[in-house]
Order: C-alpha cells, then sequence, then structure tokens
C-alpha cells in the first residue's frame, strides 16, 4: 500500500522554521524534497478500503465523494477522496486524476494538504488525506459574512505561504477560493483539493478555475503563469474583509462578469484601510506588467507590503500566533463543522476490473 510513505515522521511532527536560515534556502531544499519524490512514483495497492471502517459522508462532487474513514489498526482518521473510475474516464479527466495524487504525494508544507495513502479496486480510485475536522473557510466565513483585517491578515499570510511553495516547486494551483481551504483544529489552515493544480516550468492554455475567481488572461485564452494565482489571491484577500467577492454583483451573468473582470472594473470598498486597498489594487491589475506577484522582485512585492507590516512570518510558519478562531470540536468524529449530506446507498460493486488497464499506474 502507498500508506504513510517515506518516515512518518518528516512530514507529521511539526517542522521547525528558524529565522537565522534565511528563506529562500528552505524553499529551494523544499524543491529539491519535491523533485526526488515527483521523480519516483508508486502504484497504489489494489485494496480499495479495506481496513478502513467507512463513517460518515463530509463531501460531494461530480466524481465521487469525500467519506470519513478510520483505520482499524491504528485508530486514526482520514478524508478519504473516492472517484468513480467510470465518471473519470466519461469526462476525460484520466491524466487530471493522476497528477492530483501526484501533487499530494510529493507535496510537504504546513499549509497544504497531502496525500496519507491510496488504494484502488474494481469500480474506484481512492485518495487517502489528512481529516482536517474544523470544516472549510468558507463556511465560517458566511456565518461570520466578513473579517475584520488583522483576522483576514492572519489567513491571508497563511495562503501566501502555499502559494509561495507551490510556485517555487513549480506548480500552478489554479483554483484558489474560500471552498478549498480548511480550518484545522487549532484554527491554521490547511489548502486543498489539487484537482486543477498543474507543473508547468513555462506557460500553459488551460481554461479551468471558478469564474469569480478567474483572471482575464484565463478569459481571453492567453498563455499564463503564476500571475493566475495572484490574481485569483487578490480576490480571496477583497472577499475576506469585504464578504464578497468583487466581481460577485455581476454574478447573475457570467458574461456579463467576465467582461468587467477583463476590465478590471470592481468598487473598492471605502472601509478598506489605505494599505489594503494599494494590495488589492496591485494584485488585482490586468495588466500583468504591473501585477504584484508577477514583477521583478516576484512575491516579495506582496511578502514585504505594507498590509503585512504586522505579521512575523517565522511565527506563522511555526504556528506560534494565537487563532482568531477556533474550531469547538468535540471528538475526531464530531461533524459539527461540515455540511449534512445524506448517506448513500451501497454502491454496484462490479465482478470485474473497471478500467484497470488505465489506471494500472495510479
Amino acid at each position: 500500500m502507498t500508506s504513510h510513505k517515506d518516515n512518518p515522521a518528516d512530514f507529521r511532527s511539526p517542522q521547525v522554521f528558524s529565522p537565522s536560515v534565511d528563506y529562500d534556502t528552505v524553499l529551494t531544499k523544499f524543491r529539491e524534497d519535491f523533485n526526488k519524490r515527483w521523480e519516483g512514483s508508486s502504484v497504489s495497492p489494489e485494496t480499495g478500503l479495506e481496513g478502513f471502517e467507512e463513517k460518515a459522508t463530509l463531501g460531494a462532487g461530480s466524481f465521487g465523494r469525500v467519506i470519513l474513514v478510520k483505520e482499524k489498526s491504528t485508530v486514526r482518521y482520514f478524508a478519504a477522496k473516492i472517484l468513480l473510475k467510470d465518471q473519470i474516464v466519461r469526462t476525460k479527466q484520466v491524466s487530471h486524476v493522476h497528477n492530483e495524487k501526484k501533487v499530494l504525494e510529493c507535496m510537504r508544507f504546513p499549509f497544504l494538504i497531502f496525500l496519507e495513502f491510496s488504494a484502488k479496486d474494481f469500480d474506484c480510485l481512492y485518495l487517502g488525506l489528512p481529516f482536517i475536522n474544523g470544516g472549510e473557510l468558507f463556511t465560517y466565513h458566511r456565518k461570520v459574512r466578513k473579517f475584520n483585517e488583522k483576522q483576514a491578515r492572519f489567513y491571508a499570510a497563511q495562503v501566501f505561504l502555499g502559494l509561495e511553495y507551490l510556485h517555487n516547486v513549480h506548480l500552478l494551483y489554479r483554483d484558489l477560493k474560500p471552498e478549498n481551504i480548511l480550518i484545522d483544529s487549532n484554527g491554521y489552515l490547511k489548502i486543498t483539493d489539487f484537482g486543477f493544480a498543474k507543473k508547468v516550468e513555462t506557460r500553459t492554455m488551460t481554461l479551468c478555475g471558478t469564474p469569480e475567481y478567474l483572471p482575464p488572461e484565463i478569459i481571453q485564452s492567453k498563455p499564463y503563469g503564476t500571475s493566475v494565482d495572484w490574481w485569483s489571491y487578490g480576490v480571496l484577500v477583497f472577499e475576506l474583509v469585504a464578504g464578497n467577492s468583487p466581481f460577485s454583483p455581476y454574478s447573475k451573468d457570467v458574461m456579463v462578469m467576465y467582461a468587467k473582470i477583463c476590465e478590471g472594473e470592481y468598487k473598492m470598498p471605502a472601509f478598506f484601510s489605505a494599505q489594503l486597498k494599494d494590495l488589492v489594487d496591485h494584485l488585482l491589475q490586468v495588466d500583468l506588467s504591473k501585477r504584484y506577484g508577477n514583477l521583478t522582485n516576484g512575491v516579495k512585492d506582496i511578502k514585504d507590503h505594507a498590509w503585512f507590516k504586522p505579521i512575523d512570518w517565522y511565527a506563522v510558519l511555526n504556528q506560534e500566533i494565537a487563532a482568531p478562531y477556533v474550531p469547538t470540536v468535540a471528538n475526531m468524529e464530531d461533524l459539527s463543522n461540515f455540511d449534512k449530506y445524506p448517506e448513500t446507498k451501497p454502491m454496484h460493486k462490479s465482478k470485474a476490473n473497471r478500467h484497470g488497464d488505465v489506471f494500472i499506474n495510479f
């Protein structure tokens, strides 16, 4: 089983980041480790969820669902993403799914989800991920409507560090939104759902992402690189403080919204601080030669921005700052931070291996 790979300690015990070590050196080491894992690859065992007890549905999507499982031998809990092979083949997502597994297998960073195990059987593929029991940032944000700038900054700093890591290992994320960010039991974040993540050394052309978060260059089918994630990051930061995304007023008609995005036309809330206005303005730049994250200083334009001045980046990395909100979680099976899903009937099990050849290397 591609289970609990390497030395489990290397990514379960929290890594300590020392201010005395230059962070660029740390990023270089991360890239070397990532590339080493990228070159080696493992094939999942044909065991399905044998050895696991299925507990409840955590989420449902077009390819299958995510369920809470408990490993019988260790009593550890995981979120198992179940993907239906038929559905993947029918919607031509085969390479996407292989890519998602590989990306999850290779990443190791405090604010990103990673692969704990994978498996397959005659009908499905399984990605075993850490169970992050505080629910989605989206759900919590919707409940409180908007965050003050201090709280938004705490979250934005972690998302920044996650994107910096991804771009450093040459991955574009391409699907940043509050629904894809989970809150852990300490109130810190984990970015999840790497279905759109792509290893790109130069530029790519694919249309993907979520309408309100799409940057102009993707809408206009232009080649793009890491700049796309910094646009979406600008949308996210705006939404955390404003309570809605900059282009949501036009979301009733997606073509009108796309036109507004391509013109960079949105209303900056008056209650944003001058520093926040400045940061958002530099991120939501249609002109790539002016967008922060894409200029000669790269991500330092964002990291060193006045809005982030109160942030101690090492304290964030080491999770030493008291989180503004810590989810209430009674025990590992407490799902009160998740939306309720009706439990589905047991699936029909095939007598023969469906698309065995297509997923031979999964």
